[in-house]
């Protein structure tokens, strides 16, 4: 057992009998979803909501039954990775380009568990590239703004030589901030900015992080 599926296989152990789950995209989160799978199939109970087209189809591959958002006002639980996880609970995350689905199926649940394996827990956020999510219209614009404001190597991520697109549609500018050493700042600055969708910092949001280790250990550590 690896340190990824060490982590995503224990936050499993909190879905219950009953609960409507949203399940997260991303290496890590393939574990979480496949130990699910597991208890689906030996009569575990769920409904859940799938942040991306490939967790999607994960859970369909284990029978796990999806539901829409306007099925239900809550989530109970939701589980996903992360890029980086700061010493606040602060997480980088859309290193898989789902952040946007991914914030809003994290903000909408009542516990949110971050999986991660422990070469993703960092002192501050910014090693790893920031995603923004940026509107397709004029977005050479928004590239521009964000290139004056912030004066850091920003680049669009592209796939097969093409601009990345989103499942919703969008385009993924990555941003070399270095060390951030105030994410709820930053936050707030990106999420006023007209022609950004959303961004890859997660403040404030986690409620529980659980680590994993190559051994198959896993540290929980929650809210403080």
């Amino acid at each position: 057992m690896n340190a990824k599926q060490a982590a995503g296989y224990r936050a499993a152990d909190w879905v219950e009998d009953g609960m409507i789950v949203g399940l997260g995209t991303g290496s890590t989160a393939y574990y979480a979803i496949e130990k699910i799978g597991e208890r689906v199939g030996q009569g575990l109970k769920i409904k859940a909501i799938a942040t991306s087209n490939a967790s999607e189809e994960l859970a369909k591959q284990y029978h796990i039954p999806l539901i829409h958002a306007s099925e239900v006002e809550q989530l109970d639980l939701a589980i996903d990775g992360a890029d980086e996880v700061d010493s606040n609970m602060a997480l980088t995350k859309g290193g898989g380009g789902a952040l946007l689905r991914e914030k809003l199926v994290a903000i909408n649940s009542k516990q949110f568990i971050v999986i991660a394996d422990h070469s993703k827990m960092v002192p501050h956020l910014g090693s790893f590239k920031l995603p923004i999510e940026l509107v397709p219209f004029c977005y050479e614009w928004t590239l521009g703004q964000l290139r004056r404001n912030y004066n850091v190597p920003i680049e669009m991520r592209t796939r097969d030589g093409e601009l990345y697109v989103t499942d919703n549609g969008n385009y993924i500018a990555d941003a070399a901030f270095g060390v951030i050493s105030d994410p709820g700042k930053l936050s707030q600055e990106l999420k006023a900015m007209t022609g950004v969708v959303e961004h890859g910092l997660f403040v404030n949001i986690a409620d529980m992080v659980v680590v994993g280790y190559e051994d198959g250990r896993t540290e929980v550590i929650e809210k403080k």
